[in-house]
């Protein structure tokens, strides 16, 4: 699964028009128009041979790559979007951070910064998953949520994060 994969997947997940994912990139400090967001949406368009059937589960091709930086500012933004702008004492508005260091970070960053900005307990992530068909306890979840320089640190697969995803969707829109 790809930064776009999990961009789509999101997005029909928290059922966000295109134009509410222009916004949320400018909230994140990251300048796209319409037209790149739907790049980063839409697939290229695929050549029928061979060699793609039996590459029938290798990754998705979209027009445009999102970066993991452009990933990481879009969850930035919809933590600003949904909880608005975190101030410092001063009043000042806080610098945005970037924790996305390596690929393999990718899927432990998007439930963090998805769990901040729904206000989602750890409780509500494990029921999420639950609603997906899958079950962790919670030392295995409190695993994926650690730094990962710490030393309890487990990385997120692909097979977490989806479902993940699939069972957000399935509680965000039938609420």
């Amino acid at each position: 699964m790809n930064n776009n994969d999990r961009l789509v997947r999101l997005r029909y997940a928290l059922d966000l028009k295109d134009a509410e994912l222009v916004e949320i990139f400018k909230l994140g400090e990251k300048e796209l128009s319409l037209g790149d967001v739907r790049y980063l949406l839409s697939k290229q368009e695929e050549k029928d041979s061979p060699e793609d059937e039996e590459n029938s589960f290798s990754e998705n091709l979209y027009r445009k790559e999102c970066t993991n930086r452009t990933f990481e500012a879009f969850l930035n933004g919809l933590i600003v979007y949904k909880r608005g702008r975190q101030l410092s004492k001063t009043g000042e508005p806080v610098k945005m951070t970037y924790a996305l260091k390596h690929d393999k970070d990718v899927n432990n960053i998007l439930l963090k910064k998805v769990k901040v900005a729904l206000k989602l307990t750890n409780e509500d992530v494990l029921d999420i998953l639950e609603d997906a068909d899958v079950f962790i306890s919670k030392s295995e979840l409190s695993a994926v949520l650690r730094k990962e320089d710490h030393r309890n640190y487990q990385e997120c697969g692909d097979r977490y994060a989806r479902n993940f995803l699939k069972g957000l969707a399935l509680r965000e829109r039938l609420d």
